[in-house]
């Protein structure tokens, strides 16, 4: 990843500890669910952060998610090809 501070992954690895913390009680799928929609709703929220008015949200809300959505998707596309190049490591 580009663009990281030196905390990035520190943060990251607190949100996959908890995540992996919930296994216990329910599956992969519910925790995940979760997970996204925690993400989701953070980042309505950062950006809400950063207007002053309801219209110039709503003005940008097409910009806003194409950012989200290509970040997601570079970032799940870097950690698909990880799994794959360290399956059988990752995966034992």
């Amino acid at each position: 990843m580009s663009n990281t501070d030196d905390k990035f992954y520190e943060r990251a690895d607190a949100h996959i500890n908890l995540s992996n913390s919930q296994l216990k009680e329910t599956e992969k799928g519910k925790v995940s669910a979760s997970m996204m929609y925690s993400v989701a709703r953070f980042n309505a929220w950062v950006t809400a952060c950063g207007f002053s008015k309801k219209w110039e949200m709503k003005e940008k809300k097409e910009e806003v998610l194409d950012y989200f959505v290509t970040q997601y998707k570079i970032m799940l596309e870097e950690n698909l090809d990880e799994y794959i190049e360290n399956f059988d490591e990752y995966m034992k």
